[in-house]
């Protein structure tokens, strides 16, 4: 009786170890990842959007990766890397056996030449025979913002699995950095082969290598059966990105079977979503800012920050990510997430009022508007992580405008004509609304790249403040993370006292798929990392 118990008791523990297993990975299948628009690009040094990025997450690796949803560095074509006492000098190990896409070997000469292809002065040297890059036809726009000339100066293959970088100045976020996608490594053979080809035909080290682009339509991706890293996938044969800009079209598709993924969905296919069998929900605090911008080049947005004021208080940002985030927002009183270390929660939060707001507008020399003409408002055509629906945004704060005296109306390009006319500052614009998610979990991919119009001209909000330029530069050379974390503090409140953009919502990302899509997670970059990713059959 005593042994029949114990089998009895055997098998329920490995029942129950046997339903709290999860499955194994399933080779094989095509994902059809919906999404709201298309790439602008596929060259990763010289994009900025989200739809370019996605791509090259899947098809390029850079030295170093973030960790699976978190903002933790970890080593991804360098196996290590050490750095020198005085912090300017940064030594990487190259992995060996590693090939692109084509054939050709990664190695320290490639590193060499995809980062170094971005200087604006190539202070460069190659182990081997190297390359003559071809001069830049426009900036590389990160590496711009982000003030890499003024950090790098030189970089050097010491052997053939050996980098080393040198530094002008000490930057404390340097190793953060080189996990974006500005830094990834791209096939040097492929590139010297048609240099202006290579936006639209990508070669790297990654899971999944490019097949065909159908613009504004589909991308191909398929599965790199020479992949170096043999723990995981890929396990999809291939990935189908479609353009389909309309929330609610996309959703439907999700809902058919048509998709497997859907981005950005209208906060209200969220509760269908729930009640759907077919489908599950996978949702991430965004590490984001949604806002709405100045044109810094232009009066009387220039100089008058009493205006700027008096439109902050005049926009009822509450009613916007009530109604139009629906419950996927939060109201921002600052320009980096809650969640980020150096956040300022001492900063009050904007008051909405019209009464205020025409006060400010008065002593800003506007009363009810007089002498302000019909002004524009640039909103975008396409859902990001950090705004649902750009055009019902720019039409609520045209109505909220309106109340005050102010005339504006809404402007809107499709999505690349839209980022490239706006980074030119064009004067036919006067407010522009735009967003970012943070790419490596430091404030100063918020806090400088996108508000320090100083560093650099390519910097989208041309914001000119000699003290904000000061806090920027003292946060990057300064290595203590509690020190660093008050400099930024003092960045916020300046930012609130002179109302460089209106902030809006940090959004949450919640978005649905069928529940035969296994491993797919969501990262607070916004990275789309499909190698881990399954379908079951």
């Amino acid at each position: 009786m005593l042994k029949k118990i114990l089998v009895l008791i055997l098998l329920a523990v490995l029942a129950s170890v046997g339903t709290s297993v999860a499955a194994a990975p399933k080779p094989g299948g095509t994902l059809i990842f919906g999404r709201g628009g298309d790439s602008v690009g596929l060259d990763p040094a010289y994009e900025t959007d989200g739809n370019s990025f996605m791509i090259c997450d899947n098809v390029f690796e850079a030295l170093v990766e973030y960790k699976d949803e978190s903002t933790d560095v970890e080593p991804l074509l360098a196996e290590s890397w050490s750095i020198s006492p005085d912090s300017l000098t940064y030594t990487f190990k190259l992995r060996k056996g590693v090939k692109f896409h084509d054939g050709t070997p990664f190695n320290a000469d490639a590193v060499v030449f995809s980062l170094g292809r971005q200087m604006k002065e190539r202070k460069i040297k190659f182990f081997g025979k190297g390359w003559e890059i071809p001069s830049q036809e426009r900036p590389p726009e990160y590496w711009v913002s982000m003030e890499m000339d003024k950090t790098v100066d030189s970089i050097e293959a010491a052997d053939e699995h050996t980098v080393v970088f040198k530094l002008k100045r000490v930057e404390a976020p340097f190793i953060a950095n080189l996990g974006m996608d500005f830094a990834d490594i791209i096939s040097p053979a492929a590139f010297m082969k048609n240099p202006k080809e290579f936006v639209r035909n990508p070669v790297g080290t990654g899971p999944f290598k490019f097949i065909k682009w159908v613009k504004d339509d589909q991308l191909l991706l398929e599965k790199f059966k020479e992949y170096w890293n043999k723990k995981g996938g890929p396990y999809l044969d291939k990935v189908v990105f479609r353009a389909i800009p309309e929330n609610s079209v996309r959703f439907l598709e999700l809902k058919t079977g048509n998709i497997h993924i859907c981005q950005f969905p209208n906060p209200a296919d969220i509760d269908l979503a729930k009640k759907d069998q077919k489908m599950k929900l996978i949702s991430q605090a965004g590490m984001n800012i949604g806002y709405l911008g100045f044109n810094h080049m232009k009066e009387p947005w220039k100089s008058n920050a009493k205006l700027r004021k008096a439109l902050a208080a005049a926009i009822n940002r509450k009613a916007i990510v009530d109604n139009i985030y629906q419950g996927q927002g939060q109201l921002a009183k600052n320009c980096i997430p809650p969640t980020m270390w150096g956040y300022n929660d001492a900063v009050p939060m904007i008051d909405y009022g019209v009464d205020k707001a025409k006060a400010l507008l008065a002593e800003a020399g506007f009363p009810d508007g007089k002498d302000l003409p019909e002004i524009t408002l640039w909103s975008m055509p396409v859902a990001r992580p950090y705004n649902p629906e750009g055009l019902k945004v720019g039409v609520a704060m045209v109505s909220d405008l309106a109340k005050i005296g102010i005339k504006a109306r809404v402007v809107s390009f499709e999505w690349g004509t839209y980022l490239k006319r706006q980074r030119e500052q064009p004067p036919d614009m006067d407010l522009f609304q735009l967003g970012w998610t943070g790419d490596n979990g430091d404030p100063d991919n918020f806090l400088a790249v996108l508000f320090d119009g100083m560093a650099d001209p390519a910097i989208r909000t041309q914001w000119h403040n000699q003290q904000y330029h000061d806090l920027m530069t003292q946060g990057k050379q300064t290595i203590d993370q509690a020190k660093r974390g008050e400099i930024y503090k003092n960045a916020q409140k300046l930012m609130y006292d002179e109302m460089p953009v209106i902030p809006i919502a940090h959004s949450t990302q919640t978005w649905p798929l069928l529940k035969k899509v296994q491993d797919f997670k969501l990262h607070p970059t916004a990275s789309i990392r499909l190698r881990n990713v399954w379908l079951e059959k």
